[in-house]
Order: C-alpha cells, then structure tokens, then sequence
C-alpha cells in the first residue's frame, strides 16, 4: 500500500465516524429516540425525556462526551459493577501505554526508519504515492547503529509494561476484596452447587441431599433445592408470553378497529371471529397446563441441588472439600447470582459434559478452518495483480486510482470487520452448548474463545496466508518462527493498519445503535401497540477481545511499523468515551463476576509482550546485528517470571476469598439484625423461575406485566 491510499481509507473512515457522531448527537435529542439511545436510563426511571422539537435539537452537540467523561469511578462500579470497572480500566490502561509507545514511535523509531536507505534514496518530494513500507524497520539498512534504538525502545516499553501490568492487577484485586467486605450478604456467598447427586432407591433426590448434608455438615448446612427439568414448562410460558403480548396489540387497536378479524392468512380470508376472546381463552388454557406441570415437577427432578449455608465459611469448606471417595459424584462448585443462573442446562452428566467439551473445541476448530478461506479472499483483495487476473472485465475499473485505493485500502478490511462481527454469537453458542450453569460462565467461555479466534485468524492468519510454505515449515521446524514471523508480520503492516482505521467507524457504528433504531422506526411505522423496551446486556465476550486485538497490534508493531501507533491510540480515545456513555445509558448488566475477566486480560497482554520480543528476536537476526538478537532473550524469560508471580501473588483472589476475609465478614454480620430476613429468603432464593406460581394476567391494564409473579 503506498502513502495516498492509507491516507484515502483515513479520510473514509473519519468522514464516516464524524458523520456518525454528528448524526448521534442529533438523534439522541429527539424526544422519540430517547428508548433506543438510554434504555437503561428509561427502565430505571432516571431518563430526562427532552422538551418539544426546536430546531436547537438538530444541532450536533458534544454534550453527551462530557457526561461520559464526568462519571467517577465509584459510579461506574455502582452502575456497572466490578466488571464494568475492570472493562473501562481496560481502556485507561491501555491509553498510558500507546500514549507512551506513540511518542517513541513517532519522534524516535519512525524518523530512523524513513531516513534509511535500505530500500530507496532519500526522497521528499513525491512523499504520497511512496509504499508504506519506506516508514517500517525493513528501510534501515542491515547491521545499522540506528538499530539500537528499537532495542532500547522494546526493552523501555516492557518495563513499563510489566510495571503498569502488576499495578494493575494488584489495584484490582485490592478492589475486589474491599467491595467483598463492604458489600451485603449476597446469596451467591452462602450458596454452593452440587452435581451428580448418586441416586438410591426409594429416596427421592431432595431427601439424599438433606440427609447427606445433614450428615457432614450438621453445624452449617441450612437448606437445599433440587433442581428439576423444566423445558416442557418453559415452552408452555414461552406460548403464554407469546399470546400475551397478542392481546396487548389486540386491545390497543380494539379501539379503532374492532375485535373482530378474519382467520385466515392475514387476516384476509376465512370467518370472522373474536380474536381477544380467542386468545383469552387460549391463554386460560395454557396457565392451566404450568399449573399442572408445576404440580408435578417432582417427578422431573435432575441430579442437582443448589444446597445454602449459613455462613459464608462454611460454604467455603464445603465447596473445597471432595465430598466422596468417586471424585465423580456430589461434585461441588460455587452458586452464581440467582438471576445469573442459566436454567436449562442442568440435566447433563459429569461424561457429558466432558465430551461436550471435545466436541466445541473440534468445532472450534472447524470454524476457524472454514474462515481461513475468507482471510484468503480478503488478503487477494490487497493485491491488484490477482484481482486483474480473477476479473479481467475489471481491469479498466481498477486501473482508476481511487477506486483501485478503495479496493485495496479499504474494502478488505471492511470485509474482515463485517465476517469477525458473526464470530461472538457462534462462540457463544457453542459455550452454552458445553453445559455452563451460569451467564457469566458462558460468556467468560466465549470470551477465551474469541481471544484464540482473533489471534489465530484475525492475526497469525492474515500474516501467514500468503505463504502456505512458511506455515508447514512452521509446523516442522519451530526454531525458524522468529524468522517467519520477522518476515511476514512486516508485510501485512498496511493491512492492519487499515483495519485499526476501519474499526472507527465500527465504533461509531455501535455508538450510533443502528439496528435497534431501524427495527424501532419499522415497529413505530406499521404497529400501534407499546413496544417493548430492549435494555441489551454488556457484551463483554466480544468487546474484551476485540480491544485486546489492538493492544496486540500495538505491540507487536510497535518496533516494525510505528505508523500504526497514532491510529490505535485514536481507537483506544473514541472507545473510552463510547463506551463509558454505553455503561452508563444503555447497557445494564445481568451480572457481576467480581473482576474476573482481568486474569484473561493480564494473560493476553503477557502474550503480546512475548509475541513482540519474539519478532523482535528475528527481525534483529535478519537486519544482521547478532548482539542485538542475544539481549533480547532475556526479555521473553524475565516477562514470564513476572507473569508467574503475578499468577502467585494475586490469581488466587480472583479465584476464592480466603478463610481470613470470610471468617471477618461473617463475624461482623452476627449482631446485623437483617440476618434473619436474609436467611429466610435464602430458601427459597434459587427455586426456578419457571416453578413460581403464576399470577392471573389484568387485560385491562395498559402497561404489560409479567407472567410469573
């Protein structure tokens, strides 16, 4: 890629981000757009619906990036959580260290690069239409003193690093600790869960529970709920829900239409009937049935149990303990929230959920096989030559500059953009599949899988597709991948820095939440009845590795092709202001995991320092300064000394509380006189949501209520 073609995919994709912030700042003023732009706002009361529509309410305004600015950390963490806290420091992070690595970057290593002479004569003069290769380390020429300084600079960047990794992680565990010990008794403290309950006849799996619990834990067990298959009622309420909101529609038209209709296909042919009294009585019908399955939900009763404590102790001690001589059966592991609990996957076995296990990681691996042939097209696209030669007809069409600029600068990233963006909900997918009892398990799942995905194919593919040969070479002859990659990555510094410019407008993209505003002006267009309000989730399993992505190709550029620097530290700015006003206007979380994702985080950067010196190592070789080469060794081994301490000293907080924070919290909750209440809704606190008694549905109401009481 020359200079004019990076430069014409930049003022792309700016136009496009200010085009979309601009047209953002306008929309969320419209009094209409208010459910779309703060749902959450909305559904807990705090929104401030704007005024009537003036003509100030279509002028672009960067009130909202104050708002998202302004926010401590304290609010974030009473907003959003821990998590939410961990998700944004993300980005502070992430700001220091490309802050640091631009100004190296940009004032040291780019000038050192550009004015080598290794591939070309020092020219100014027609600096547009020079390759971008001219501004990367393959300019200076081999065996050059000017090496050393992208040997300072990587051994200047993993220090400060490591220094801010450790910082870190220990600021975090420190937080996670101190809201542990400042928080209320939460349900999720006292409870554990037990799988593979042994059956014995003539007892049903509710008394062997109480009876073996009772046994070994005479002094600190308090109660236990058997979980019990109910697919077949969470269809039945699925249909109520279903018919439910029918009559809502049914009766806001009723007015101006009538309750008669035809039957028949759209309500064009057939008879007319009363459809509300239809589907009052369908709905009769179908509560009857949940009441009937209720009834006889102990005949549905899985191997499970959700067993209660009544201090945090000890159900510390049991969920540690191996509470059989099989390992296999009365397996422990810690409760989720209540409302974190993902119901229908309790049936399946400790073998199970094993092979499940085998069988998502061979799909896994499936899937990244079958897009290893969309990285194929997407790397053909770069190069004009095999375009012409695929599609001879578009040979005159390419041959004109901006277009050719277009299709080579900005189209395959944007085919890449648009692919990875199916990838979340398939890895999703496949972690529920695997049997994961709560949310936050399967979206942690799905977040390690991303993390191989967008390293393996969004990465390590792209720089190896276009050389088959160095690929098996690297499966046969692994001494030779800090050459390889000391060649390949290099090559593909354009396309990943059109990816990083691409990723703006993705931003702005999910700023702007297009999809949600086209599905409400269709719904607002061509139906009468109240929409419902969508208050979606954080996804961190896709947000967490994609930023991660970009710290990797920060780093591992950060000596070969410090171009990109500047473009990832304006990714990284415009995310922290996006994504705070999302935390805060539009996300509401469904759970809590108490910080948990900063392991994964610390872990993939440590992989990114490594990767960096790796590369490092080779391209050194190859620019023929062997001294260089040997002092970076010491990198790679003294950062995975420090990752090994940092897994010592503070991964075991993230994993349990120790015996010294439980004892002490409980110890101070023995004179709360609240205990009591909290003990009697512990009981009943994880009984499934589909076994609750039903409330009768008010028709008349205006405003839908829900099924379940």
């Amino acid at each position: 890629m020359i200079v004019s073609a990076l430069l014409t995919s930049v003022g792309i994709n700016l136009g496009i981000s200010v085009l979309f912030f601009a047209l953002y700042s306008v929309l969320r003023n419209q009094p209409c757009n208010i459910k779309i732009y703060a749902p959450r706002l909305v559904a807990e009361g705090r929104a401030q619906a704007p005024g009537r529509f003036s003509i100030e309410t279509l002028l672009p305004s960067a009130g909202w990036v104050r708002k998202a600015w302004q926010p401590t950390e304290e609010d974030l963490y009473n907003s959003c959580g821990l998590d939410g806290v961990v998700f944004d420091r993300i980005f502070s992070f992430s700001l220091k260290v490309f802050s640091l690595a631009a100004i190296i970057g940009v004032f040291v290593l780019l000038p050192v690069n550009y004015l080598g002479d290794h591939l070309r004569d020092i020219d100014f003069s027609d600096l547009p239409n020079k390759s971008l290769d001219l501004f990367t380390i393959s300019n200076v020429n081999d065996g050059s003193n000017w090496l050393w300084c992208h040997f300072s600079a990587a051994y200047i960047i993993t220090g400060v690093m490591c220094y801010l990794l450790y910082a870190e992680y220990k600021y975090i565990s420190e937080k996670r600790i101190a809201y542990f010990s400042s928080s209320k008794p939460q349900p999720h403290h006292y409870t554990i869960l037990v799988r593979d309950v042994p059956l014995h006849a003539g007892n049903s799996i509710n008394d062997t529970v109480r009876a073996f619990f009772m046994e070994y834990h005479p002094s600190d067990c308090l109660s236990n709920i058997v979980v019990c298959r109910t697919s077949k009622l969470q269809g039945l309420i699925t249909d109520a829900e279903n018919i439910y909101r029918k009559l809502t529609h049914l009766k806001s038209i009723a007015s101006s239409s009538g309750n008669q209709n035809r039957s028949g296909f759209f309500g064009l042919f057939g008879k007319r009937v009363d459809l509300v009294h239809n589907y009052s009585k369908k709905l009769e019908d179908i509560e009857q049935n949940v009441r009937l399955v209720q009834s006889d939900s102990r005949g549905e009763e899985v191997p499970a149990a959700f067993v209660s404590f009544k201090s945090r102790y000890g159900a510390a001690k049991a969920l540690h303990i191996q509470q059989s001589v099989n390992p296999t059966e009365w397996v422990t592991e810690q409760a989720p929230e209540p409302h974190d609990v993902y119901w229908p996957f309790f049936s399946t076995s400790f073998m199970q959920r094993w092979i499940s296990k085998l069988i998502i990681l061979a799909a896994s691996v499936l899937l990244i096989i079958l897009f290893l042939l969309v990285v194929g097209i997407v790397q053909s696209l770069t190069y004009l030559e095999q375009l012409e030669a695929l599609f001879p007809f578009l040979g005159k069409i390419l041959k004109i500059t901006v277009v050719s600029q277009i299709v080579t600068g900005y189209l395959p990233s944007l085919i890449l953009q648009l692919v990875a963006a199916l990838i979340p909900p398939i890895m999703k997918l496949f972690s529920a599949m695997q049997g994961y009892i709560a949310l936050s398990e399967i979206e942690r799942s799905a977040c390690n899988k991303m993390l191989l995905f967008t390293i393996w194919f969004l990465f390590f593919a792209n720089v190896l597709t276009g050389s088959v040969t160095s690929q098996i070479q690297l499966l046969f002859d692994p001494k030779t991948i800090p050459l390889i990659l000391a060649v390949s990555v290099p090559a593909q510094a354009s396309f990943f820095i059109a990816y990083v410019v691409t990723s703006w407008t993705s931003l702005s993209w999910a700023l702007n939440r297009t999809i949600p505003l086209i599905s409400d002006l269709v719904t607002r267009h061509f139906s009468k009845s109240k929409d419902e309000l969508d208050i979606p989730s954080i996804p961190y399993h896709s947000e967490i590795p994609r930023i991660l992505l970009f710290v990797l190709l920060g780093l591992t550029y950060f000596l070969l092709a410090p171009m990109m620097l500047p473009f990832i530290l304006i990714f990284f700015c415009m995310g922290y202001i996006i994504y705070r006003n999302q935390l805060f206007d539009v996300y509401q979380p469904k759970y809590d995991t108490g910080g948990r994702f900063w392991p994964v985080v610390h872990n993939s950067m440590i992989f990114s320092l490594v990767l960096m010196h790796v590369i490092a190592f080779g391209i050194f070789g190859l620019k023929k300064l062997p001294l260089a080469s040997g002092l970076i060794v010491p990198l790679p081994v003294l950062t995975f000394l420090f990752n090994d301490y940092c897994r010592k000293r503070f991964l075991p907080v993230f994993n349990n509380f120790s015996a010294e924070t439980l004892i002490k919290k409980d110890r101070e909750d023995l004179n709360d006189p609240a205990m009591d209440e909290f003990f009697d809704k512990l009981v009943t606190a994880y009984r499934d949501p589909a076994l609750m008694p039903i409330r009768r549905l008010n028709l008349n109401d205006d405003h839908s209520s829900p099924l379940l009481s």
